[in-house]
């Protein structure tokens, strides 16, 4: 398939909102992932507290941009449909995650962020799949 004036198909499945979703869900996962070093520094006893509370913004910003991503890509006839659902829950688990980790809950929200990060893991794998393997 080729490219038409105002399509986002290109010959190889790809697209600029493929495109997007990729660099979103990668940015997700590295958000998650500086969480998750910045987290680590604080059981360390490293006042990271102010970094980590910027992060946990950016993890927010960068989920509802996948979100409305992954959506805008399954609805198109692109994809899908499981890394949209994949990207609603990770943006509710992202807010669950700052409510407990605001009320201290340790015990809950360092499991709660290895969980976040694994499903965060699963939309760039498979945004970044060949069409023709989806």
């Amino acid at each position: 398939m080729t490219a038409t004036a105002g399509s986002t198909r290109t010959a190889g499945g790809g697209g600029a909102v493929l495109t997007s979703l990729r660099v979103a869900a990668a940015l997700q996962v590295a958000a998650i992932l500086v969480q998750a070093v910045t987290a680590g520094q604080l059981i360390g006893g490293a006042d990271t507290r102010g970094v980590h509370g910027m992060g946990a913004f950016a993890v927010h910003l960068f989920g509802l941009i996948q979100l409305v991503l992954a959506v805008v890509y399954w609805r198109a006839g692109r994809g899908p449909g499981w890394p949209a659902a994949v990207s609603l829950i990770l943006l509710l688990l992202g807010f669950a995650q700052s409510a407990v980790g605001g009320m201290g809950n340790v015990t809950t929200h360092v499991p709660l962020g290895l969980l976040t990060f694994g499903l965060a893991v699963a939309v760039p794998v498979a945004a970044f799949r060949p069409a023709a393997r989806r």
